[in-house]
């Protein structure tokens, strides 16, 4: 484990405080599950974005004709907000 010492408003530390009393976890818990989100987060960007560049539009229309053209089940259905 390694130690950090980091600088945070007073603002967020209480609300951090609050949130990790009320999930039950400690401070600095709450702060390493935060950190592994986002780097979760950039990374699932990082590689949609690659497999992005490596796909192409003739084999994405490809795959789009072999869908059946049926209407979707009624809980399938987009509906308007």
């Amino acid at each position: 484990m390694s130690t950090l010492s980091v600088r945070l408003p007073e603002s967020l530390h209480k609300k951090i405080k609050k949130i990790a009393k009320e999930e039950k976890v400690s401070i600095n818990q709450f702060i390493s599950s935060a950190a592994a989100e986002k780097i979760s987060a950039i990374m699932t960007v990082d590689y949609l974005k690659k497999e992005a560049k490596l796909g192409k539009r003739k084999d994405f229309e490809a795959i789009l004709k072999k869908v059946p053209d049926v209407e979707p089940e009624p809980y399938d259905k987009l509906t308007k907000a």
